[in-house]
């Protein structure tokens, strides 16, 4: 593909409410419109407003006609100042629509490609056209290395307070008039005070890496689609719970940081809420806030035709006794009356759920209807004409307390089973790695201290002007506080009295005591260990000292990949390493990899484990590894087996049939270590912002 042709589907990305008449992108290039592509809006004088837009552009890029327009019969039905959800089953179907008519395409054939895409944004909600878009990108072979636009950047008003738009178009417009470029910053406090304790966690819920990285992997890992193959990914049903596990595990540790307990699950669907949650967020799509949850509120039977949600708690208690049944029973029930055994995959796709659960009308929707009824407690009968709450979207509602406490109940169902007769302990020999001991393990921390991690506040600057419709061109910046850490080392000695083999490092840390302030349990504190890096070493006979870098790790990927800025000057957006961060932009934030910790320090304990390299590996084949950096433990490889032969979680994943505690659990390949993680209560600017000048 043309460095051109590249750029032009990129900039389908750019200002997504604003027509296609107009220059798009920082140069001015013009997309050269035929009457096919004028939508409703320009019919009449489309045509001639284009081409005076083309006198001042510095590119024009023709679009071919098209014999054949597609119908979008459903997808045209969604207004273009609504919100979109793929959560909501009407605008699943309707995003299928769109998916299959781009897909449709055949490979190569860039141009009809390019010209459908133009029409398809023309006519469709933006949001609803992102969406397609991104996952059309990442799934056709043909278009795979265009980059996807930074959400953060498309559409900001999912990320940043409603405040800051007034004060962007007039930093774009005076900047443009040649004043410096002086970046709005936003208050750390801005949805809340500490009056409400959960407000305590809006610098995680709220972080926008966190959020970004919810937003990515739903994208990479769709729960619905026509095309059976955009869904059945290797052990996604498996990943789903994995990655949200660790999200509740990681939550609960910042929690006890912060002097509260662990997250109650929601296990009684009738009772009161009594979180509330004022997101002070504007939609840019709809021009109105979204809507909060005032304290005390509960669920109600959702009946939204128009949304193609009809669901009463009674269908939920249904499914959810339905589902127990199965975990208690080790047995799927089938559509034509059969059974089949219950393993963590399927268990995944029934609960989510997604269109590999085998009997989805036996055990239904229970987690994505648990967010349409969340999300519409506000209006469940359209009375109001009122649309979801930010629990209903993906990129949004990780900003919620109620999401982790929704969460807390889903990771709820997959321990039972975890725990249940149906699943077996691990054996010693599946933990063991005869001949291989550990005899030491620290961690280095740049500023010199052993065994502490240093955790700071840094400020960093996005540029939001992509999403910034009507306005000037030029960086508008917007200045965020975030958590970050000092860069560390894991440096661990390891004596291997067989012959050179090659073994799977697994580092995980958990808080040293409870909510109470009391030692674990070893069948509480396996839901608390979070991953912090997993990857293959080859071991030398005899002593082999191992030296990991915190940067390194598999379950991140790099602050500049999530806050990239795509067409910064010299970046060939065609690269390989540019251009597969569409699925390597699927990771956790390289910035919230450590904990909060506490500024006294906080107590935790760091696990290391050689598991044997015969029961971990994997097929993949040779020849397909991205040069991008693969944040692999939550996001998996594209168009390869998930990395590790184990289950996810392995050796936390399941309880112990013989330790009490942590330190009853460790073998020789194993090692556990105290370690402190200290907050430094001070804010640094990140030496990566642009210059304001």
């Amino acid at each position: 593909m043309t460095k051109n042709l590249t750029n032009s589907f990129f900039l389908l990305f750019d200002r997504p409410n604003e027509p296609m008449v107009s220059l798009k992108g920082d140069n001015g290039v013009l997309f050269q419109l035929t009457d096919q592509h004028l939508g409703q809006d320009y019919k009449n004088n489309g045509i001639e407003i284009n081409n005076r837009f083309g006198e001042e552009a510095s590119e024009i890029i023709p679009l071919k006609e098209l014999k054949t327009l597609p119908k979008f019969t459903k997808a045209t039905k969604l207004p273009k100042d609504a919100e979109f959800s793929v959560l909501l089953p009407a605008h699943q179907e309707m995003a299928d629509e769109v998916i299959d008519a781009l897909l449709a395409i055949p490979e190569n054939q860039l141009q009809d490609l390019l010209s459908t895409c133009v029409y398809a944004r023309v006519n469709l909600n933006p949001q609803l056209f992102n969406y397609c878009y991104s996952v059309v990108l990442m799934h056709r072979p043909d278009t795979e290395n265009i980059p996807i636009q930074n959400f953060v950047e498309t559409f900001p008003a999912k990320f940043v307070d409603s405040q800051v738009f007034g004060q962007a178009r007039e930093s774009a417009t005076v900047a443009a008039r040649g004043a410096p470029r002086i970046p709005i910053v936003i208050p750390r406090d801005y949805t809340a005070t500490d009056l409400d304790i959960e407000h305590r966690l809006a610098y995680w819920r709220e972080d926008l890496g966190i959020n970004l990285h919810h937003w990515h992997w739903h994208l990479v890992y769709p729960f619905t689609s026509n095309q059976r193959a955009i869904v059945a990914k290797d052990r996604r049903g498996e990943l789903f719970f994995y990655m949200h596990q660790q999200v509740i595990a990681r939550y609960n540790g910042e929690r006890l940081a912060n002097s509260l307990s662990r997250t109650k699950k929601f296990s009684n669907f009738r009772e009161k809420i009594p979180e509330a949650y004022f997101p002070k967020l504007d939609s840019l799509t709809t021009s109105r806030g979204w809507p909060p949850r005032q304290a005390n509120m509960q669920w109600l039977d959702v009946n939204r035709p128009v949304d193609g949600v009809v669901v009463t708690l009674d269908d939920m208690d249904r499914w959810r006794r339905n589902i127990e049944e199965a975990i208690a029973t080790g047995l799927v029930k089938l559509p034509n009356g059969s059974t089949q055994t219950l393993d963590i995959d399927t268990l995944g796709n029934i609960i989510e759920a997604s269109i590999l659960s085998p009997n989805r009308e036996y055990y239904g929707s229970l987690h994505n209807n648990g967010h349409n009824i969340s999300g519409y407690m506000h209006d469940p009968t359209h009375r109001y004409l009122e649309s979801f709450n930010i629990i209903s979207d993906e990129a949004t509602n990780m900003r919620d307390p109620f999401f982790y406490r929704w969460h807390a109940f889903i990771d709820d169902l997959f321990q039972r089973f975890k725990e249940s007769p149906n699943v077996r302990p691990y054996s010693r020999s599946e933990l063991e790695n005869p001949g291989v001991q550990i005899s030491s393990a620290r961690v280095e921390s740049s500023t010199g201290d052993v065994n502490i991690f240093n955790t700071f506040w840094m400020q960093s600057d996005v540029d939001m002007s992509r999403g910034l419709d009507f306005s000037d061109r030029g960086p508008v910046y917007v200045r965020f506080t975030h958590l970050n850490h000092r860069p560390f080392q894991y440096v661990i000695n390891v004596n291997n009295t067989g012959n050179a083999r090659r073994a799977t490092v697994r580092i995980f840390m958990a808080p040293k005591f409870d909510d109470r302030n009391l030692p674990w349990i070893l069948a509480d504190q396996r839901k608390m260990f979070i991953e912090m890096d997993r990857f293959v070493v080859p071991l030398n006979a005899g002593q082999n000292t191992i030296t990991r870098k915190s940067t390194q790790s598999s379950l991140t990927i790099p602050f500049e990949q999530t806050f990239r800025d795509l067409s910064a000057p010299g970046g060939d957006v065609r690269a390989p390493e540019r251009a597969a961060f569409n699925f390597c932009g699927c990771g956790w934030p390289q910035h919230m990899l450590v904990p909060r910790g506490t500024e006294p320090g906080m107590p935790y304990q760091l696990f290391v484990m050689l598991s044997n390299y015969e029961l971990d590996s994997v097929n993949n084949p040779d020849g397909t590894q991205k040069t991008c950096v693969e944040a692999s433990s939550f996001c998996g490889l594209k168009d390869r087996l998930y990395p590790d032969r184990r289950n996810m979680g392995f050796p936390f994943d399941r309880p112990s049939s013989s330790a009490a505690n942590i330190q009853d659990f460790i073998l020789p390949n194993m090692a556990l270590v105290d370690v402190t993680v200290r907050l430094q209560n001070v804010t640094e600017q990140n030496p990566l912002n642009p210059k304001t000048t």
